[in-house]
């Protein structure tokens, strides 16, 4: 699966892509507001995240930035089942490429393709106390607070933190977007 929007191609991750992964989320500011990936983030763990068997249901993309000259990739968004059987959604984006609004673009991109190719009903998110920007950007895609917070364990905190949780209906995705992806299969 494939998204263009304006800025970024979505794509899916090669195994040729590991040290170009292990460059952009390679920083501590990054992985300490993921839950599974680890730190230090080495060009190891990228080979096996790349090399690993996914679910077709549960697409994970890379996000490239195809207006930078060379393009070059800024992030990672996909969606993975969670421990209720729902839809979670997640995204990074490397530091130099924060406050741009890439993560806004991309994740649209992505929950638009997820939706159209997938059904998708409910999808949920969540993020760390202490990372507030992402509840931002998940404000702007669409999802709601549920008015939970959980303790989600942190492998690269090495310890749990608190965590928001979101969740968006199909009917909540419906916001106006200034840039509709263009999709191929």
């Amino acid at each position: 699966m494939f998204a263009v929007t304006k800025r970024l191609l979505l794509r899916p991750g090669w195994v040729e892509d590991a040290p170009e992964l292990a460059a952009a989320i390679g920083h501590k500011a990054v992985v300490r507001n993921l839950a599974r990936a680890p730190w230090p983030y080495r060009l190891e763990d990228a080979e096996g995240f790349l090399a690993s068997d996914r679910d077709a249901r549960f697409p994970n993309f890379q996000i490239v930035d195809r207006k930078s000259d060379p393009v070059r990739m800024i992030g990672g968004v996909g969606f993975q089942p969670d421990e209720n059987g729902d839809v979670e959604f997640g995204y990074w984006i490397e530091p130099g490429s924060w406050g741009k609004g890439y993560a806004t673009e991309a994740g649209r991109a992505a929950l638009d393709a997820a939706r159209s190719w997938l059904g998708y009903g409910r999808i949920v998110a969540g993020h760390f106390i202490d990372n507030p920007a992402s509840g931002k950007v998940l404000r702007k895609l669409g999802f709601r607070p549920t008015g939970r917070i959980v303790p989600r364990y942190s492998r690269a905190r090495g310890e749990e933190a608190e965590c928001i949780l979101f969740a968006q209906d199909p009917d909540d995705s419906a916001m106006p977007s200034a840039d509709q992806p263009a999709l191929a299969a």
